[in-house]
This record gives structure tokens, C-alpha cells and sequence, in this order.
């Protein structure tokens, strides 16, 4: 059964016709039968309403450390879920056989935000992870489901663009666990020619996170000739050690050609554990390089006693020492993050 569509949240309407969405930093003027940039919220006689409420194009399981959220219940299995298209155009976009199109052109579910929390029930899963295109452009969706998983004990978290605005992110991240953003370089250049945005409203969502307590992790997708400037890693490593703290977690990882960037390389190791090393020397204690299985530099490290305390083989964790306190076994410090027993039950969704 289709449900029906949705009233949009923060939107505002002049002369009873045309809509401003006010969702994120676009703020798109949609006239009457139109949609906004991210092709889901659409203007139906002066009212705006989201086309995907409901209607997810993928709903499965996965590791948590895929997102990657490696101080969150490491080891977890989570429920996943997204909707069709984005608010952002990137070039190199590996999901972008449902991030650049719109519901029209895709399969989809018809699943209520109590099917979701139920699904997650059923399969014995602890949290629920909005991910695969932009959480943001089926907002209402995810803040329903949102509040039902913290009401019926299920933690959550967004793998997000961070393009939004910060009345509408505030007001989520009451409801939400843990938010990983990536930040895809460290350039206005870079955002508007790679993934027609800018970065100052990106550069703000992470403040915002980071100030509301919700636990946050920080990607960089390190693309060759694009955003693997030495200088320019070093000013992001320095922007997030001034403005974000020396404990969040930054991940390096590696970018294999696609999209519409299929004519460069993968990343060199090399480079990338070169922005390992800048961000250490910026006093970055706990810095990853991802999309290298077996890469030491996949595990976590006590920043005190420097002990390995939780060992990855790419999104798997072998080992975790780490006790449910977030307490280092050898030295007892505190690791910062959200702590638990790990949970690896799960099977695969019809």
C-alpha cells in the first residue's frame, strides 16, 4: 500500500502559491507542481510535501563500521535505510544509481516508520542508520522514524553531506545518536566544480554537531588532483583541531574511480597515509584511513598508552578491548565515544 504524501517541514509560502523551502542551504523557490534541487519535496497547491515519505529504495543491514562510525558500538549490525536523490551533485558519487535520480526512477518499499522500527526488532538490531544518498532530502521520514527509535530503545545515526540548514539539524539532532559528515574538501572550488554546494554551510553543520553533544565523526574522501593537496589537508586538520576538538574522529579513505570521475586513479596508500601523518602532527588523536583492508591504521589506538584497543579488518572488528564504560583496559583512560558490548546478529531482509 503507497502512502500518502507527506507535509514538508520547514517551508514558507508567498502570495499563497510559490514555496522557499527552508530544509537546507539552497532554500529553492518552487513553484506550483514543481520540485526542489533534490527532486523529493514538491509544491502542491501552496503546500509543500515530501514525495518520498515512506517509500525507501533500500532497506538492509550492514556493519556500523561501514558508515564509518568506529567510536559508536563498534561492531554492531544496524538496520540501513535511504530514499532516492540528494541535495548535492558529486562527481564521484558511488551511489549514484539512487542519489542522482529521483522515486520515479526507482523501485522502491512502502514501509511506515513503524515497519522500520519493526524490521529492526525483528532482525534482533540495535540501532537504525539513515545512509546510502542524504538523509536530509527525506527529513520528515527520518525524524518520524527518529522518534519512534528512541522510544522503543533503538539508537540512531545519519551518514549525511552536512548541507543543512542549522534551525532544521538542531531539531534532528534531538533525536538522534551519532552523525558522521563528510567533508569533501577543504576549498569553496572544490564543493561548487566537484558537488555544485559551497563549504561554510557544511563547515557550520559540523560546529552545530559538535556543540549539541551528539556524538560526531568526520570522512574525507581523498580524490587524486582534486582535494590531496598536502596544504590543503593540513588548514582542514587545523580547522578541525580549533573548532572541533583534538577527539573527533577523522577518516582518511580511498577513492576508486566513478561516476563521472571513472578517468582518475584510485588513491595512492601513499597519500593517504600522508594525511594520516598531517593530521597526527596537528595532535589529531584518533585519525583512520579507510578502503584499505588490513591497513593498520583501520584500528583504534589508546591516544594515552597508545595500546591497540579495537582491532578492524576493513568493516569487520576482531577484536574490542575497550570496556563498556569506554575505559581503556591498560592505563584506564577514557576513550571518547558511545560504548557498549558488540552485536553481530542479523540476517538479510527479504
Amino acid at each position: 500500500m503507497t502512502s500518502a504524501p507527506k507535509e514538508a517541514m520547514f517551508y514558507k509560502t508567498f502570495d499563497g502559491q510559490s514555496i522557499q523551502c527552508l530544509l537546507c542551504p539552497r532554500q529553492c523557490i518552487i513553484g506550483e507542481g514543481k520540485r526542489g534541487f533534490c527532486r523529493n519535496r514538491e509544491n502542491q497547491k501552496g503546500k509543500l510535501y515530501s514525495k518520498v515519505y515512506g517509500k525507501p529504495c533500500v532497506v538492509d543491514i550492514g556493519p556500523i563500521e561501514k558508515a564509518p562510525l568506529y567510536h559508536f558500538i563498534p561492531g554492531h549490525l544496524r538496520l540501513c535505510l535511504t530514499c532516492a536523490s540528494c541535495n548535492l551533485r558529486c562527481k564521484y558519487c558511488h551511489n549514484w544509481h539512487l542519489s542522482q535520480k529521483s522515486l520515479d526512477e526507482l523501485n522502491y518499499h512502502s514501509y511506515s516508520p513503524a515497519d522500520i522500527i519493526q524490521q529492526a526488532k525483528n532482525h534482533k538490531l540495535h540501532s537504525v542508520s539513515f545512509t546510502y544518498t542524504e538523509p536530509t532530502v527525506y527529513y520528515e521520514y527520518l525524524y518520524d522514524i527518529s522518534v519512534m527509535a528512541k522510544q522503543k530503545g533503538l539508537k540512531t545515526s545519519i551518514v549525511s553531506n552536512g548541507y543543512i540548514r542549522k534551525e532544521p539539524l538542531l531539531r534532528l539532532l534531538a533525536v538522534l545518536d551519532a552523525v558522521k559528515i563528510d567533508l569533501k574538501g577543504f576549498s569553496e572550488k572544490f564543493y561548487e566544480e566537484v558537488c555544485s554546494a559551497s563549504l561554510n554551510p557544511v563547515l557550520e553543520s559540523l560546529i552545530t554537531v559538535k556543540k549539541n553533544n551528539t556524538w560526531l565523526e568526520i570522512v574525507n574522501l581523498v580524490v587524486p588532483t582534486l582535494n590531496d593537496d598536502p596544504r590543503m589537508i593540513d588548514e582542514m586538520c587545523r580547522w578541525i583541531r580549533e573548532n572541533l576538538g583534538l577527539d573527533t574522529p577523522l577518516h582518511f579513505t580511498r577513492f576508486f574511480p566513478n561516476y563521472k570521475l571513472t578517468h582518475l586513479s584510485a588513491t595512492p596508500v601513499s597519500t593517504l597515509e600522508s594525511a594520516y601523518e598531517i593530521a597526527k602532527k596537528n595532535g589529531l588523536r584518533y585519525v583512520y584511513v579507510g578502503n584499505v583492508p588490513g591497513h593498520h591504521a583501520n584500528s583504534t589506538y589508546c591516544s594515552n598508552c597508545g595500546e591497540k584497543l579495537i582491532e578492524r579488518t576493513h568493516f569487520i572488528v576482531r577484536k574490542n578491548q575497550i570496556k563498556k564504560n569506554g575505559l581503556c583496559p591498560f592505563c584506564g583512560g577514557k576513550m571518547p565515544g558511545i560504548w557498549g558490548a558488540e552485536l553481530r546478529t542479523g540476517a538479510p531482509l527479504p
